[in-house]
């Protein structure tokens, strides 16, 4: 049912936009047609192809150090108490600076080459996953946790064998909100500098006014952020079904406001 409003609605934007390009006929530099935008598509298939390969791979390898660090420092902070009131004032200080101004820095830091890009979007998936997997564990049943303190579980045994698991959901929160945020990191890290990527594609093609070029390389960024959405969707089904059906036990206020 998601995916067949989420059909519908693309198809009224894509119908809304050639009616506009109809009415208002704006130079192509300014607004291409979306049929201009799939030629550009098909024209320049290979070439995007290329530069969307090297954009997935920094998304891909910056999904994953983002998740692993944002868990590990989720757990570290839950194991040791007193070092996460040290550890997460500084992540909160780090959290504050926009991605824009850290982009630059990395660049000069780390170069024009990929790592720039995985560090930028490493940053950019970590805060939600540390956040949420962190909240977790923090809001561990306090009944359970007198329970095992009947017995002879060390704290690395509960968190690991009951604190953990149980916050999995909040660590599936986080990783829904970052998913989508993924493609962003890469791509300021592209736009700042880079030599290849799509977002390389889009500053290149903008400076040579090919904004059809541009919608081209937006239009593969923005599947690419919706197939993340669906890959955490369907590993939080196979990993943690449990998660699922509480969500649909007990939605959210926010998802009751949203069916409103």
């Amino acid at each position: 049912m998601r995916a067949h409003h989420m059909g519908q609605g693309l198809a009224g934007l894509l119908v809304s936009w050639q009616a506009l390009v109809w009415l208002i006929a704006p130079p192509r530099y300014i607004l291409p047609s979306p049929l201009e935008v799939v030629a550009a598509l098909v024209r320049r298939f290979a070439f995007l192809l290329e530069h969307m390969l090297v954009t997935v791979t920094e998304i891909a390898v910056g999904l994953a150090f983002g998740t692993v660090l944002g868990a590990a420092s989720a757990l570290l902070v839950a194991a040791l108490p007193r070092f996460g009131r040290v550890l997460w004032p500084m992540i909160l200080v780090l959290q504050a600076f926009p991605v824009f101004v850290l982009a630059p820095i990395l660049v000069l830091w780390l170069g024009f080459g990929m790592a720039s890009k995985v560090a930028m979007t490493t940053i950019i998936i970590f805060f939600p996953v540390a956040s949420a997997f962190a909240d977790g564990l923090r809001r561990t049943d306090a009944v359970i946790l007198d329970a095992v303190a009947l017995t002879r579980a060390t704290n690395w045994q509960a968190l690991r064998y009951i604190r953990a698991p149980l916050a999995l959901p909040g660590l599936i929160s986080g990783l829904r909100v970052a998913a989508p945020l993924a493609p962003l990191g890469a791509i300021i890290g592209e736009w700042v500098g880079a030599s290849a990527g799509l977002g390389f594609v889009m500053v290149q093609a903008n400076a040579r006014m090919q904004t059809d070029v541009v919608f081209a390389a937006m239009a593969i960024l923005a599947l690419l952020t919706l197939l993340l959405r669906f890959l955490v969707e369907r590993l939080t089904a196979g990993w943690v079904p449990w998660a699922m059906e509480n969500e649909t036990r007990h939605p959210s206020p926010h998802s009751r406001r949203t069916s409103l």
